[in-house]
């Protein structure tokens, strides 16, 4: 298979900077953003460039986050409208200095995106709002077409990965979004090779069905930057096939399981698929 040619992104990154609009595929050195970009994909990344947290794995800057702008999901709204998307993916850093940690953000950008593009799915990838069940209910209020939060890892790293959350909480994050809503597919991912063992992982599939979780993602840690933590190991596809296979047997909807798998890559298809199993 042939990269996409770098010319072919230049629309997309052209409507990104006209909009002023960040995406967490340059934010976190995705692999895979120039086949995103050239298919004319992203995913937006709102509330600033700057996180509240420092997880292990991820390349977003860290610090003193910006003051929320406004106008964003005005901006968003039109960015989708002028990529003419049909689903549309949302996350955003975390941002623990703010009374709802952002939540009313995301439900003005689901709305805003909704009432100028109305045939287009959304879908969010939220952080843990530390776990506030206030500000899960006012993103599930805006009614997302899907919901997903990552576990990221294992129970026994999530510690060293991610300091700041915890793996139960991101479980009951999930469910709370189901109990409010039992038609809102939730979604989740983790990464394999930052130290986990292979026998780790199905508990965690597990986990994720018993909380209610329907579409997953397993992809490869690759480390950003030499101040990330090392990759452990590199996992063989037969390994992520055999992840995928056992998932489809406890019930997902959807496994999506690969070296380059990533939570929003190949998203529409995705949802898609999702919804086909589930009728």
């Amino acid at each position: 298979m042939s990269l996409p040619r770098p010319s072919a992104a230049e629309p997309l990154l052209k409507t990104v900077h006209k909009f002023g609009l960040e995406t967490v595929c340059r934010e976190a050195k995705c692999p895979n953003a120039m086949d995103c970009h050239a298919r004319g994909t992203a995913t937006f990344m709102i509330l600033g460039a700057v996180c509240t947290r420092a997880c292990r794995f991820c390349n977003v800057a860290s610090g003193r986050p910006e003051a929320v702008d406004l106008t964003e999901p005005a901006r968003l709204a039109l960015a989708v409208e002028s990529l003419g998307l049909k689903h549309c993916v949302i996350t955003s850093v975390d941002r623990d200095d703010l009374p709802d940690f952002g939540a009313g953000h995301f439900a003005d950008c689901i709305r805003a995106v909704r009432r100028r593009n109305p045939d287009c799915t959304v879908e969010v990838l939220t952080p843990d709002f530390n776990g506030s069940v206030d500000s899960i209910q006012i993103v599930v209020s805006a009614r997302p077409d899907v919901y997903n939060h990552n576990l990221e890892t294992v129970p026994r790293l999530s510690p060293t990965i991610r300091p700041k959350a915890k793996y139960i909480q991101s479980l009951r994050l999930l469910e709370y979004v189901k109990r409010l809503d039992p038609a809102m597919p939730t979604k989740s991912g983790i990464m394999v090779g930052l130290g986990e063992y292979p026998e780790e992982i199905p508990p965690v599939l597990d986990d994720m069905r018993a909380y209610g979780i329907e579409i997953l993602t397993i992809g490869q840690y690759l480390r950003p930057t030499q101040k990330h933590v090392p990759v452990a190991r590199y996992v063989p596809p037969a390994e992520f096939a055999a992840w995928a296979r056992y998932a489809r047997s406890i019930g997902f909807a959807h496994a999506y399981c690969g070296p380059l798998v990533r939570s929003s890559f190949h998203a529409e298809e995705v949802f898609a698929s999702a919804r086909v199993a589930a009728l």
